[in-house]
């Protein structure tokens, strides 16, 4: 009895979904069915549909899992699981009440072109590569050229916002360069007169010498003459109570440039020498010895250039492009490729007012103190200036602009996933971030991350160019 009345329950149960498949047509099919059968099963009795990381970071899993650090992961719901997947197209058949009325569908305001170019259409079409332009429904965009994702999209591109701030952006202008003598450190030893090369003493090319110290011996007709002339002067009975009797004598050996320390030796002997010692000016390093003993020496021959390497000049070739933030009085820190970990410091002392049209580059000069004197003449260093104000500006992360190359822009998150595209003014640039100038307020949110794949979502440029269509009427 039992399995007579279990045929016929099993009869009718077939013979019911034949007259449904037959009323409902092909449109339904029976795999469908069963699922949303499951799917409101699943949902009426609580059980989850998947788990999901315990932080709300993008992980998942079908099955219970734990974190790395022993957390399990969060059971989702049905009843509680946000769809991530675009709305249905409008293709699909429309979904129906249990009246069987159909249910509020959105409307498709036109089509636009899917590579982000600005071409719309009001009836689907496909693009010269064969794409399908991508409808545009009613709520998606506005008429202030904003743009609204689902959060599916959001989650997928991994869109994030960042407000802008205040800040000091410390930009560093870095720029090789060359170690040069101090032009105003350099003397040259010369001959004003006619001379002889008597003796040279031990000083070669790279000495270090000392103010005073002797480099040579010297005969000259002139010097001699002179000398005898002022001692004539200065001895005389008639002349010696004369000051400007022995001061115009003692000037024409000045005039010969002869050495203070000769000139006392003079007076002090009162005896005409038949050489002079010469000695050196400054303290410095020899950079030039053309004195050999016994020489002839014409007038203006020289025969020492002596150079005090304590100060130094880096001459510094910025870029073109930076030479705008370049100003005197700039912190500078340069290193030596010679001496790795030594820093030297100085200021922006010459922005010399030409540019190298082979380089495209303005030379800066840099006053640099040396004292150990290992900074040497035609050294390469590289130099670090701190063009930085210490003004707090309005900045963003550089991630955040998009550059055109005509026009730069953001994307402002105005919240609920709705994005405005903003021209901007740039400004300096440092750190990671860009000062904005015009277009921003401390506080705008702004998108820094997936601007790209927002751009190809939202038709940036079609936006712009009615910014600024609007901005010509």
């Amino acid at each position: 009895m039992t399995r007579a009345f279990a045929a016929s329950l099993a009869a009718a149960l077939i013979a019911a979904a034949g007259i449904a498949f037959v009323v409902a047509g092909p449109q339904r099919p029976a795999a469908r069915a069963v699922a949303v059968i499951g799917s409101a099963a699943a949902e009426e009795s609580g059980a989850p549909i998947y788990y999901q990381d315990p932080d709300g970071k993008p992980l998942y899993s079908p099955v219970p899992r734990k974190t790395p650090d022993g957390r399990d992961y969060r059971a989702v719901p049905a009843g509680a699981d946000v769809s991530f997947d675009d709305e249905q197209a409008p293709s699909s058949p429309p979904a129906t009440t249990a009246a069987g009325g159909a249910s509020e569908e959105r409307k498709i305001k036109y089509y636009r072109n899917p590579m982000g170019l600005p071409d719309t259409s009001p009836t689907p079409k496909k693009d010269s590569m064969g794409m399908d332009y991508i409808p545009v429904y009613e709520g998606e965009d506005s008429d202030d050229g904003s743009i609204k994702l689902s959060p599916g999209k959001i989650q997928r591109t991994g869109v994030k916002s960042e407000p802008a701030a205040m800040r000091v952006i410390r930009t560093t202008v870095r720029a090789p360069g060359t170690i040069a003598l101090d032009q105003r450190r350099i003397s040259v030893v010369a001959m004003r007169a006619e001379s002889f090369i008597l003796k040279v003493a031990d000083v070669t090319t790279g000495s270090h010498v000392v103010k005073g110290q002797p480099l040579m011996e010297v005969y000259s007709p002139s010097v001699s003459s002179a000398a005898a002339e002022y001692l004539t002067t200065i001895t005389s009975k008639t002349t010696s109570g004369d000051v400007q009797y022995g001061r115009g004598s003692r000037q024409r050996l000045m005039n010969l440039d002869v050495p203070d320390a000769a000139i006392s030796a003079i007076e002090k002997s009162r005896i005409v020498p038949t050489s002079i010692g010469w000695t050196s000016p400054r303290d410095g390093i020899v950079l030039e010895r053309n004195a050999v003993e016994g020489m002839r020496v014409e007038p203006g021959g020289v025969l020492f250039r002596i150079a005090d390497h304590s100060v130094v000049w880096a001459l510094i070739d910025v870029a073109e492009r930076d030479l705008g933030m370049i100003a005197k009085g700039q912190p500078v820190t340069v290193k030596a490729r010679s001496f790795p970990g030594r820093d030297f410091t100085g200021k922006v002392q010459v922005i010399y007012p030409e540019i190298n049209k082979e380089t495209r580059t303005a030379r800066v000069r840099i006053e640099l103190q040396n004292p150990d004197l290992i900074l040497l003449h035609d050294m390469y260093v590289d130099a670090d200036i701190d063009t930085g104000s210490g003004e707090a500006v309005l900045t963003v992360p550089e991630s955040a602009v998009m550059d055109t190359g005509a026009r730069q822009a953001v994307f402002v998150d105005k919240g609920q996933g709705r994005l405005e595209p903003r021209e901007v003014k740039l400004g300096h640039r440092g750190g990671g971030f860009v000062e904005i100038r015009q277009g921003l307020a401390e506080g705008d949110a702004v998108v820094v991350s997936a601007n790209f794949l927002i751009d190809a979502e939202s038709n940036l440029k079609a936006a712009l160019k009615g910014f600024a269509e609007g901005a010509q009427q």
